[in-house]
């Protein structure tokens, strides 16, 4: 029998695809990054783990790698400049990164950074993030647009990076905005920007396909359009257009969506420059997707296009309907985000336990007075074939049923009960191990490898780290970050540690469908083992909740640098939330709170019930625990933790286990 190598796992995770060159598994059978889309050896993601452990940065951790931040924003920019070169378009290509992605400081200096040299500009969508842009170093001659619905102060301000010497163009999102517009750009004697927003008949494809078309939230329909260049040439200001703007939704499966849009779009620019306004430029909005599952193709996690070819389409839709109007050619904007910002961070979890359907903490000896129908049930078990796997199992099932009626009547004992649950899983995993071989697996039997899959315990909430897997069902790749020499044999979900029934990952990326189920390797008692959730750059950082108030995650930034050992340097740690400023978020003061349990434990010190350094105890362990990480610290354990062996004898006291598993995962008793 072969044996499992990391082409296996590479395979299976379908690294190769998803990762798009920045992802790959080295020799040592863990997960490497390339930021620079697989030039040099890549960076070792355990290496980095046992970096960032070794200082005290608890998991679970969001690892930052700058440089796929920067790589992203270069070879989108070059892109376009390749396609505009080779079509010898007319007009250049000015993107603008839209901050509502990942609003993260460090994530948008970072990108300023990266696309300087090409004029990349910033959007905002709403005060706030207007705001923060305009506190941004972006060139003189980078965009600054702003989206959304917007107030008097919200214009105001964009009015005031005007006179900034920033190239702010206001987007007018519904008419009365317009009117807004032009008082408060009397009022501060300026002569605004204005793009316009066009309803567009195309509409997106994917999730977000609603987010376009006739019935979409924003834009001006074609009367409006007319109504607004009738308002501005009224005021004298039918020159402060500069820039036709339509958005059909993220994540656009399908390219030839972005082709009609595209087109429809540039007719009504087209139709606009005939009217004799100097439009400078064609905002195609957002919608440049990421190919989550690596299947390329339309389906809802995926895309079925390149990035050269999305470019291509673009640019080439745009002079093809110019050239047939016969009308300037007009600068590109787009505003992608997700696939800018998605592939940058790592969400890293460690694994602290597992918890096995059917198994049991005790034997379940045969005895002389058990029911017939755990007798029964005995039976099909000991007789059990590759030739009877059907008729056994629905067999199993009906005794099982039978079993529970009876227990409710009052006619089974509560250990025959267990006896009956214990054995009728057993037949489970007999009879999907047996049928692992066949040709033909009934579908009935096939489903039990969702029932069967163990539920792995992941240190993280869901809602605060991947709320558009809870939402939305958005899938992300999920890897183990090592052991990828090493066959994966275990079938499984992941739960959080969040107290909802709904805090769990039971879908997973697969090259043809969505699995029920991850492959992934049987834990270690006193080995750590981690998993990485790849692609979650975009949106969740910003977006998580506080269910259960689980906070914001520690965090590192790391970046290249060949000089160093593994050919990296963590930048910069910045810690998670401890459970006092996540308190004080729901007006709870950590003083006040530490002030209460004091007086309530010198109550208790006063009755004798505890003793005075007892209560000091207690006190200590109270503010540490006040101040700490909000995530479990599942290496701490109690001194007086006791083992037990398969029988469920105690054996004497344990020590905390290295790597944090809370729990072994125990075979299959008989």
């Amino acid at each position: 029998m072969r044996s499992w190598g990391v082409s296996d796992s590479l395979k299976l995770y379908n690294i190769e695809n998803w990762g798009d060159q920045y992802f790959s598994i080295n020799p040592a059978g863990n997960l490497t990054v390339h930021p620079r889309r697989g030039e040099g050896p890549g960076i070792d993601l355990m290496a980095v783990v046992d970096e960032i452990r070794s200082q005290g940065v608890a998991m679970p951790v969001l690892i930052r790698f700058q440089d796929i931040l920067r790589h992203r924003v270069v070879t989108l920019n070059e892109a376009f400049r390749k396609s505009i070169a080779e079509f010898g378009y007319k007009g250049r290509y000015q993107g603008v990164y839209p901050i509502k992605v990942n609003q993260m400081r460090e994530v948008v200096e970072e990108i300023v950074d990266a696309g300087r040299n090409y004029d990349y500009g910033l959007e905002a969508g709403s005060k706030a993030e207007l705001v923060a842009v305009l506190g941004m170093p972006t060139t003189p001659d980078s965009l600054v647009l702003c989206n959304g619905f917007k107030d008097y102060a919200f214009i105001k301000t964009a009015l005031m990076g005007l006179k900034m010497g920033k190239r702010v163009i206001i987007i007018i999102e519904k008419i009365t905005e317009l009117y807004q517009v032009i008082a408060v750009a009397k009022e501060l004697g300026v002569s605004p920007q204005v793009g316009i927003r066009c309803k567009l008949y195309s509409k997106g494809s994917g999730k977000w396909e609603s987010s376009g078309g006739e019935t979409a939230k924003f834009g001006l329909t074609t009367p409006e359009i007319l109504h607004a260049i009738q308002v501005l040439k009224q005021e004298g200001m039918h020159d402060a257009i500069k820039l036709i703007h339509f958005h059909i939704g993220s994540q656009i499966t399908n390219i030839r969506t972005v082709k009609d849009a595209v087109k429809e779009g540039t007719r009504i620019y087209s139709k606009m420059r005939k009217m004799g306004l100097g439009v400078e430029f064609l905002d195609v909005g957002g919608g440049l997707g990421v190919d989550y599952d690596g299947s390329r193709t339309s389906f809802e996690s995926s895309i079925n296009y390149s990035l050269a070819e999305y470019v291509s389409d673009v640019v080439y839709s745009i002079q093809e309907v110019c050239q047939a109007e016969e009308v300037p050619e007009p600068n590109i904007v787009s505003e992608s985000g997700r696939a800018i910002a998605a592939h940058h961070s790592v969400l890293v979890v460690n694994v602290f336990g597992s918890i096995e359907v059917g198994a049991t903490p005790i034997t379940f000896d045969e005895t002389a007075d058990e029911d017939d129908v755990v007798k029964e049930m005995r039976y099909l078990r000991q007789n059990l074939s590759t030739k009877n796997l059907l008729e056994h199992f629905h067999d199993a099932v009906q005794r099982k049923e039978e079993a529970l009626s009876m227990f409710k009547l009052g006619f089974l004992s509560l250990e025959d009960k267990a006896k009956i649950e214990h054995i009728f899983w057993q037949i489970c995993k007999l009879i999907h191990k047996n049928a692992a071989g066949l040709k033909y697996v009934p579908d009935e039997v096939e489903a039990l490898n969702k029932a069967l899959a163990d539920q792995y315990l992941c240190n993280f909430s869901i809602f605060q780290s991947m709320p558009d897997h809870w939402a939305i069902q958005q899938l992300f790749p999920i890897v183990p970050l090592h052991r990828h020499d090493e066959e994966p044999n275990h079938s499984a979900t992941l739960v959080d540690i969040t107290c909802d029934s709904d805090g769990k990952i039971n879908k997973f990326i697969d090259l043809r469908d969505i699995k029920d189920t991850l492959q992934l390797h049987t834990l270690k008692p006193a080995e750590a083992y981690y998993l990485g959730f790849f692609l979650t750059g975009a949106y969740q950082d910003i977006m998580g909740d506080l269910h259960n108030l689980f906070g914001r995650v520690n965090e590192v930034h790391v970046f290249l640098d060949e000089t160093e050992p593994g050919g990296y340097y963590i930048e910069e740690v910045i810690k998670g939330n401890n459970i006092a400023s996540v308190l004080s978020w729901i007006q709870y003061s950590a003083t006040d709170l530490e002030k209460r349990i004091k007086e309530q434990i010198d109550a208790r010190v006063r009755e004798g019930a505890i003793k005075p350094r007892e209560g000091v105890e207690l006190q200590n362990f109270y503010e540490e625990t006040l101040h700490g990480y909000t995530y479990m610290d599942v290496e701490r354990r109690s001194k007086h933790m006791i083992a037990f062996d398969d029988a469920g004898n105690g054996n004497g006291q344990v020590k905390p286990q290295n790597g944090g598993m809370a729990e072994e995962t125990r075979p299959l008793l008989n």
